[in-house]
């Protein structure tokens, strides 16, 4: 894959335009001003073999090239030896990491196309340059839990039992919502759903009629140049359209107690992951508990980093920090084995991360949260939404965040659809 071709603006991205496309994926990181779009697939890493995913993906990485794709939450099984009760479902593989036949980098206010046919790359460009007229729409409504609350309530005792006795500190939990939405427009959806959430690190997912529609606020890990960066975040309020109350609850959020707690551990826990792969006394933390601001929510966040050992690669420190702390709890192996034993699903995609990896073998990839799985054959949906139990939180409160993630991104989707 080489340069084809490079625009001095950035030619505008629509999930429309690519309608035609049976397999691509498109992921931003609006924070350092970079967007990744890859279309076609020249080579496949695709597995549900827990034994041979991760080598598999090593192997890919380290051939060198830019590739993108998605880990699965359940890589935890070959990572901790662990296996899920909740049999596996869907299309979704452990992993799926792709070499697309183009792949479109915007930066630096800049455009550029990488792959190995200008033909392909000059008809990427005339259907991204060439407007896409409006369809109309279908309300994406109607999910049903599949735990309802006294199901909930019973499961977030017994874990805050475990709270009590000091097996774990904090645990992730997570309910899962379903609908059946035939006929909806993922593609349109995607683009309201980015205008109304700002969503600094969305992802879209296309292979074949399978769609993840990904609204995350969180990045999971980026490198660069021999050094990793972490982004835990725990932590979350609305926003509000009055400016002095949102301020307000901005620094609410900051000086919460509990949500402060709950941060910290989290980002122990990427601490504690990340020195195994460090230089000794590298990991440091620049930014502890700060607050971001985009769209309808307040989010505090704090950065971890570090600089990999002689002979580290960046997929190291992936595989060191996979599944991300603020995903599961801590400590990590106790707070994951009890998720399989008390969430009323697998997760699956959920949980995991969607992301690239450039020429230099260095990645960028989020964390799988407030998305929706579509699948446009049987109009089957899928969205899970959790939050964070530590021995000051109020499982009512718990119940209602979790419904609270679910409809932002159910009414971000809005009347999106065919």
């Amino acid at each position: 894959m080489r340069l084809i071709r490079t625009l001095e603006h950035p030619l505008p991205f629509d999930a429309r335009a690519l309608r035609k496309e049976r397999r691509w994926q498109y992921r931003r990181a609006a924070d350092r001003g970079e967007a990744v779009l890859g279309v076609g697939c020249r080579l496949l890493v695709e597995s549900d073999r827990p034994d041979q995913a991760l080598e598999r993906w090593r192997e890919l990485l380290m051939g060198g090239g830019p590739s993108m794709g998605f880990l699965g939450y359940d890589l935890r099984e070959p990572l901790f030896g662990q296996s899920g009760r909740h049999p596996r479902s869907g299309h979704w593989p452990l992993i799926r990491w792709f070499v697309p036949e183009v792949m479109v980098h915007w930066v630096g206010g800049r455009t550029h196309f990488h792959g190995t046919d200008p033909q392909a790359v000059d008809v990427l460009v005339q259907r991204l340059s060439t407007p896409v007229p409006e369809r109309s729409m279908a309300a994406w409504g109607g999910w049903s839990l599949s735990t309802d609350k006294a199901a909930y309530l019973r499961h977030t005792a017994e874990l805050l039992e475990h709270v009590q006795r000091g097996d774990i500190y904090e645990i992730n939990y997570c309910v899962e919502r379903r609908a059946l939405l035939p006929g909806r427009d993922p593609h349109a959806a995607f683009m309201r759903a980015c205008r109304m959430t700002q969503a600094s690190f969305a992802a879209f997912h296309a292979w074949d009629d399978q769609y993840a529609i990904c609204l995350s606020p969180e990045r999971f890990l980026w490198t660069a140049g021999g050094r990793v960066h972490c982004e835990p975040m725990k932590g979350t309020r609305q926003r509000s359209s009055d400016p002095d109350a949102d301020r307000a609850l901005a620094v609410e959020l900051a000086l919460d107690p509990k949500e402060r707690a709950e941060n910290v551990m989290a980002t122990d826990v990427v601490r504690n992951d990340l020195s195994r792969v460090a230089v000794p006394g590298s990991v440091i933390v620049p930014e502890l508990c700060g607050i971001r601001s985009t769209g309808h929510v307040h989010q505090m966040v704090s950065r971890v980093e570090a600089r990999l050992e002689d002979g580290r690669a960046p997929i190291d420190a992936v595989l060191a920090a996979f599944p991300m702390a603020s995903m599961t709890g801590a400590p990590k192996h106790r707070a994951m084995a009890l998720i399989d034993l008390h969430e009323d699903q697998r997760r699956g995609l959920f949980s995991g991360s969607f992301g690239w990896c450039d020429g230099a073998g260095d990645v960028d990839l989020n964390v799988v949260i407030r998305t929706v799985e579509y699948d446009a054959r049987t109009g089957e949906a899928r969205l899970v939404t959790g939050s964070a139990l530590t021995a000051a939180c109020d499982p009512e409160r718990e119940w209602e965040e979790c419904a609270l993630k679910a409809s932002s991104v159910i009414n971000a989707l809005g009347d999106a659809g065919a």
